[in-house]
C-alpha cells in the first residue's frame, strides 16, 4: 500500500518513505501557497480562482483571506458561502470537509495530522491523519483549534480560543479548553436576532429615502 493511501485511510505512514504522488502533491502545495499569499490584498478573484484549482471541491462564493497555509490543499472541500479570515492553517493530510455557510475567524487551525502517543513509534517518524467534518451554518471564532477526527454539527457557534477535541452536536453554542457545549441555540435566539436584523433593514431603508 502506498504512503499516500495509508495517509488518506488514517493509517500510520511515513514522510521518509518515497511516494511520488505525495511528493507531487507537496510540490503543488508549495506553488499554490506562493501564488496565493503573494496576491494583492484586494485581489479576491485570483485567490478564489487559485483555491478552485487546488482544492478538492469549492462551492459558490468562497473567500479565504491571506495569509493562508495548508499541507496539501487537495484534501480540502468547501461548500457554498465559505469565509476564512486572516492566518488560518489547515493541515489536510486527511480530508477536511466543510459545509455551506461556514465562517471562520482569524487564526483558526484545523488539524487532521496526528502523531502516536508512544514515544518509540513517534520517534520512528510515523504519523497519521483523521478527517475533520464541519456541517452547515457554522461560525467558528478566532484562534480556535480543531483537532484530528472531530465532527462539528450544523447550526453551531464555537467560541474564540476554544480547543475542540470531541464531536460537537447540532444547534449549540460551544466554547472552552477543552471545548464543551455551553447551551442550545433556541427559538429565543432567532426572535432576538430577527428583531436586530429588522431594525437594521428599517434604518437602511430610512436612510435611502433621505
Amino acid at each position: 500500500m502506498s504512503q499516500i493511501k495509508r495517509m488518506l485511510e488514517g493509517k500510520l505512514y511515513s514522510c521518509l518513505v518515497k511516494d511520488e504522488i505525495r511528493e507531487k502533491m507537496f510540490d503543488n502545495r508549495g506553488k499554490f501557497l506562493d501564488y496565493f499569499n503573494a496576491t494583492a490584498f484586494n485581489d479576491f478573484s485570483t485567490r478564489e480562482k487559485l483555491i478552485k484549482e487546488n482544492f478538492a471541491k469549492v462551492g459558490r462564493n468562497c473567500c479565504i483571506n491571506k495569509p493562508f497555509y495548508c499541507d496539501y490543499g487537495c484534501n480540502i472541500s468547501l461548500g457554498d458561502n465559505f469565509y476564512a479570515n486572516f492566518d488560518c492553517i489547515f493541515l489536510d493530510v486527511n480530508d477536511i470537509i466543510i459545509g455551506n455557510n461556514v465562517f471562520l475567524g482569524p487564526r483558526v487551525c484545523i488539524y487532521t495530522a496526528g502523531h502516536p502517543i508512544d514515544k518509540d513509534v513517534r520517534n520512528a517518524q510515523l504519523e497519521y491523519g483523521k478527517k475533520v467534518i464541519i456541517g452547515n451554518d457554522v461560525w467558528i471564532g478566532g484562534n480556535v483549534v480543531i483537532n484530528p477526527g472531530v465532527k462539528i454539527g450544523s447550526n453551531v457557534v464555537i467560541g474564540s480560543g476554544s480547543v475542540v477535541i470531541n464531536d460537537i452536536p447540532d444547534n449549540v453554542v460551544a466554547a472552552g479548553v477543552p471545548c464543551r457545549v455551553i447551551r442550545q441555540i433556541t427559538n429565543k435566539d432567532k426572535i432576538y436576532w430577527d428583531k436586530q436584523a429588522d431594525d437594521f433593514f428599517k434604518d437602511l431603508e430610512k436612510n435611502k429615502k433621505k
